[in-house]
């Protein structure tokens, strides 16, 4: 049970704000994230009243439901709307608890999202660049940004490698649940026995830290700039416009070479820094937090087998929710992207208020 003073601070929250929006003393900042904070809540407000006002709605029908005088049609009557309003309690209850649930600061955040081939060489790596081509399509719907950081490319116009920006609205509590080992089974293209390969590939999906959200000491770095080089060995330019970064103290390392000016190539290796960074103090933080309990979704654990992409049956499956949908195409034209995240995003969700409940 939800404590009423909560609640009713949440109703006093939302008159304070409607009567400070219809002022007009608020600076154009101010009205903006005044306006946000007061479209969130009224969202809710509607259950917070409701779910007030219950105990004494119950008791007038409880009070009817126990007088002798009362006629048996308007007792039935009495019923039906008590235990309706059970039913609508429960349901308030469970939205303002969904509501009250702490944030995470990360979810409004842009994303960068590295894939690599794993697995199964060739095909592996196929693979990848498929993957990546389903976050360009999801991408492009959305009408988000991506912007490429870095590409390694793999014969046969697979991915070994890519690295890339995604900006837009709420973009890493979108993009969040995918990071893990996503395994494709299909037959590859040179397969003459028709034979079913397995392969993987793995997604991290880190949000995308400001300078505000982490200081990054320069004496706790080491930058190392080299001659890039491209295939088979072969020097891509002819200055040492390559970098190597090492954060000393975690031993994390980002090299970058695919720009030709030296400055770029940190710009962009501090970035995918700062946010691997970024994400290990927030995972510390929540290992401490739950350390007594597993979360099924959500760990980002990249030894994680997450989903199977299986081309012959033509369908995908999800394994932390066991969901399966038979659109396959579909899925990687990103056509039906969002009912996967939208079941991942309910599940986490159910498993945050049960951890809440305990």
């Amino acid at each position: 049970m939800i404590p009423l003073k909560t609640i009713d601070e949440l109703i006093f929250k939302h008159s304070k704000l409607e009567k400070e929006l219809s002022s007009g003393a608020l600076d154009n900042k101010l009205f903006a994230e005044k306006s946000k904070e007061y479209s969130d809540l009224n969202e809710i407000i509607e259950n917070a009243k409701k779910y007030i006002s219950f105990e004494n709605d119950k008791k007038e029908l409880e009070k009817i439901l126990d007088e002798n005088s009362s006629d048996e049609e308007l007792k039935n009557l009495a019923l039906l709307e008590l235990n309706d309003l059970k039913s609508q309690y429960e349901l308030n209850e469970k939205k303002l608890k969904l509501f009250l649930l702490p944030k995470d600061e990360a979810d409004k955040k842009n994303a960068i999202i590295e894939i690599r081939a794993g697995t199964g060489g060739l095909e592996a790596s196929l693979f990848a660049s498929d993957l990546f081509k389903m976050y360009e399509k999801v991408s492009h719907k959305k009408k988000w940004s991506l912007e490429l950081i870095s590409i390694s490319r793999s014969d046969a116009g697979g991915l070994k490698e890519v690295i890339a920006s995604i900006k837009g609205s709420n973009i890493y509590s979108t993009l969040k649940y995918e990071s893990g080992v996503h395994r494709v089974q299909r037959v590859p293209d040179t397969e003459t026995q028709g034979r079913v390969h397995t392969s993987a590939a793995t997604v991290a999906v880190l949000p995308e830290a400001e300078e505000v959200d982490l200081k990054i000491n320069e004496a706790d770095l080491r930058i190392d700039v080299f001659r890039a080089g491209g295939p088979g060995g072969q020097s891509v330019n002819t200055t040492d416009s390559a970098v190597r970064i090492t954060h000393i103290p975690t031993g994390l390392t980002v090299s970058q070479q695919d720009e030709k000016s030296q400055h770029k190539n940190k710009a962009k290796g501090m970035k995918i820094l700062r946010s691997r960074l970024y994400e290990l103090e927030r995972s510390r933080i929540d290992e401490e937090r739950s350390a007594d309990r597993k979360t099924k979704i959500g760990s980002g654990d990249r030894s994680e087998r997450i989903r199977t992409y299986n081309f012959p049956q033509g369908r995908v499956t999800d394994h932390r929710i066991n969901l399966t949908l038979h659109k396959l195409e579909e899925f990687l034209e990103g056509e039906v992207f969002d009912e996967m995240i939208e079941s991942l995003t309910l599940q986490a969700q159910e498993e945050s208020l049960s951890n809440l409940n305990k």
